[in-house]
C-alpha cells in the first residue's frame, strides 16, 4: 500500500442503526493484517453526530489517524478529514450515501421511513417489517443493534436522514487519500454516490462489491476498503 497504516489508529464509524460490533467484523482483521489499530466507538442514537466527533477528537490527540465508515460514519468521518488534514492519514469510506444535502437520496428516504414506522408501530412490528424486505444477513444485523439502540433509535435516524455531508466542492479540498467502497446492487447506498465521491477527490480510489458477498463475509468490506487504498 502507498498509504502506510502499520501502527496508525483508525477510527470506523458505524452506518445509521448499526453499530461498532458490525464495524469490528467488518475491519478488524483486514486492518490488523496491515498494522493499524482500529477503533470503533459505538453510535449513541440520542447524539449520533456528536458522538462521531467526540470520537474522532479523542483519538486524534495523540496523533494523526486514519479515520471512515459506513454510510453516514463515512459521510462524518469525510467532514472531520476535510477540517483536520493535518490529522488525517486516510480515509475509509464504505458505503457512502450522498455528497451535500441528502433531498431525496435513497438513504435518507429510508431512514425517515424506518423513524415514521417505528415511532408508529414500535420496535417489535417495525422490525418484523425490515426482515421480510432486507436479505436474511442484513436483517440479523439490524435486528440485533435496532433492539440494543431502542427506545432512541429513531432520533438517530431522523438525524442521520437530515445531515448534510461535504459536497463534491468541499471533497476537491480533501488533501488525505479516499478510499471508497461501494456495493454495486445497493439501492440504498447507490454505486453513483461512490463515483461522485472518487471523482471529486485529488486522491481516491474505489473499489466495487456485492451484498451476498459482503453478507457471506463480513470482512470483505474492510478488504475493499484497503485495496482501494492501495490502488491510490
Amino acid at each position: 500500500m502507498v498509504v502506510d497504516l502499520r501502527g496508525v489508529t483508525t477510527v470506523l464509524l458505524p452506518g445509521t442503526g448499526s453499530d461498532d460490533d458490525y464495524v469490528c467484523r467488518a475491519f478488524s482483521a483486514p486492518l490488523r493484517a496491515v498494522g493499524a489499530l482500529l477503533v470503533a466507538p459505538p453510535p449513541d442514537p440520542r447524539r449520533l453526530v456528536d458522538g462521531y466527533r467526540a470520537a474522532l477528537d479523542d483519538a486524534a490527540r495523540d496523533g494523526p489517524i486514519c479515520v471512515g465508515g459506513v454510510s453516514i460514519g463515512a459521510a462524518v468521518a469525510l467532514a472531520w478529514a476535510l477540517a483536520h488534514p493535518d490529522h488525517t492519514v486516510a480515509v475509509l469510506a464504505a458505503l457512502p450515501a450522498w455528497a451535500g444535502a441528502p433531498g431525496s437520496a435513497p438513504a435518507a428516504l429510508a431512514a425517515r421511513y424506518s423513524a415514521s414506522q417505528l415511532r408508529a408501530d414500535g420496535l417489535e412490528a417495525t422490525t418484523a417489517q425490515m426482515r421480510a424486505s432486507s436479505p436474511p444477513w442484513l436483517a440479523g444485523e439490524l435486528a440485533r443493534s435496532w433492539r440494543a439502540q431502542w427506545p432512541h433509535l429513531p432520533d438517530a435516524m431522523e438525524e442521520a436522514a437530515g445531515y448534510v455531508a461535504p459536497t463534491t466542492v468541499e471533497l476537491g479540498r480533501l488533501a488525505a487519500p479516499l478510499a471508497v467502497v461501494s456495493a454495486v446492487d445497493d439501492t440504498i447506498h447507490p454505486l453513483r454516490a461512490g463515483l461522485d465521491w472518487v471523482e471529486a477527490a485529488p486522491r481516491a480510489a474505489l473499489r466495487t462489491v456485492t451484498l451476498d458477498e459482503i453478507g457471506a463475509n463480513t470482512a470483505a468490506l474492510g478488504a475493499a476498503c484497503l485495496a482501494a487504498l492501495g490502488d491510490i
